[in-house]
C-alpha cells in the first residue's frame, strides 16, 4: 500500500514539473522572437485567412526535450 502513495506522488511531482515547464514556456515565449519563426516553417496569408504551422520550431523543440529527458534519466 505504502508503494501504491510512492508511485503517486512521484507521478504527481512529474506532472507539476510538466505544467510548471509548460507555463514558463508560455510566459516567456514573446520575448524569443524567434520561436515559431524558423526557416521551414509554414506560414500562408490570404485576404481572409491565415495559417501559421511551425513545424521546424516544432521538430527543435522536439529534439531539445528528447536530450532533456534523455540526461535527465540516466
Amino acid at each position: 500500500m505504502n508503494s501504491d502513495f510512492s508511485q503517486l506522488g512521484k507521478f504527481l511531482m512529474i506532472g507539476a514539473g510538466l505544467l510548471f515547464v509548460v507555463g514558463l514556456i508560455l510566459y516567456f515565449s514573446p520575448k524569443i522572437p524567434w520561436l515559431g519563426r524558423l526557416p521551414g516553417d509554414i506560414s500562408i496569408k490570404r485576404e481572409n485567412f491565415s495559417f501559421h504551422f511551425p513545424i521546424v520550431t516544432s521538430i527543435v523543440i522536439s529534439i531539445v526535450l528528447t536530450l532533456l529527458l534523455y540526461l535527465f534519466r540516466r
